[in-house]
């Protein structure tokens, strides 16, 4: 079954997204680089890492299903933030909107009877729920604890060891 042009300018639309949530992850862990907060930039290093694989699966799909591939501009990042409670706040936010974005394919994929892109995209839900449970929980750590400089320096520590 040929894939849909909306369907393929949906995923290559999510190609970007993807790019763009590396771009984002790449920024915050030059940020807490520049904090000296080496494990909370280690942890935003392997999200970005993550992001550019998630866009190259979408990618991979595409091909499988002998689309053209349209690569994206990346949108330029945010580079400051009020302190590291901030940066994972919107980390988390940003996965809850990826998380939207992944929903509304599904929801597409479903509509179109297209179950080889419902397949696909299991995959994807799963991640999400993965996602902002990482980035919730850190969240949860930072207010919990007061986002003071010895809780920062508690969880840099923990996120050093992903």
């Amino acid at each position: 079954m040929k894939l849909s042009d909306s369907m393929a300018n949906a995923i290559n639309d999510q190609i970007k997204a993807e790019f763009d949530s590396a771009y984002i992850y790449l920024a915050m862990s030059a940020y807490f680089k520049d904090a000296g907060l080496d494990g909370m930039s280690h942890w935003m290093d392997k999200q970005y890492k993550e992001e550019v694989e998630h866009a190259e699966k979408f990618i991979a799909y595409l091909y499988e299903r002998g689309v053209r591939v349209v690569i994206p501009e990346i949108s330029k990042p945010k580079e400051s933030y009020n302190d590291a409670l901030d940066v994972f706040k919107t980390a988390y936010n940003h996965e809850q909107y990826v998380t939207s974005r992944i929903y509304k394919l599904v929801d597409m994929a479903s509509a179109e009877k297209d179950y080889a892109t419902m397949s696909m995209l299991k995959w994807f839900v799963d991640e999400q729920m993965e996602e902002e449970d990482n980035t919730g929980s850190i969240v949860a750590k930072l207010e919990f604890l007061g986002n003071d400089k010895h809780a920062v320096y508690i969880v840099d520590r923990e996120l050093a060891a992903r």
